[in-house]
């Protein structure tokens, strides 16, 4: 191997080494809504039941918002930090549930661990076609 070989190799090297190394961060993913089904709820004119699951990757977290409707969350996979305003931050795992009020602003909503995804289900009742999330800043 001649000299000139060696050096283009290890240039080589070295820039790949400095690629990886310099490499920026990337922002953790949204979460993944997914419809699972909506309900008329004859009853009470106007409302709809609206059930959907949520994915949160690692490390993923919601925008401060609010419902504007009755929210009950439970826990099937992993781990996820919850509350509203003037509530206590709670950390939940599968099997435990939370609630949200239509007055309610979600000031935390994130996955526990910044490893692995974590997923629940919401049941939101709602009115009808009104809006899932609301920004709230």
């Amino acid at each position: 191997m001649t000299i000139t070989k060696l050096v283009l190799m290890l240039a080589c090297l070295m820039s790949v080494t400095l690629e990886h190394k310099e490499a920026p961060k990337t922002a953790p993913e949204e979460a993944k809504v997914t419809p699972v089904m909506s309900k008329d709820l004859a009853d009470i004119p106007g409302k709809e039941g609206l059930m959907i699951t949520v994915v949160y990757p690692p490390g993923s977290s919601d925008p401060v918002h609010r419902h504007n409707a009755h929210g009950f969350i439970y826990v099937l996979e992993g781990s996820i930090v919850m509350q509203v305003k003037g509530g206590k931050e709670v950390t939940l795992t599968p099997g435990q549930s939370f609630y949200e009020g239509p007055d309610d602003v979600h000031v935390v909503g994130r996955n526990a661990s910044q490893t692995k995804p974590a997923k629940f289900l919401v049941f939101l009742v709602k009115d009808k076609n009104a809006p899932v999330l609301v920004p709230v800043n």
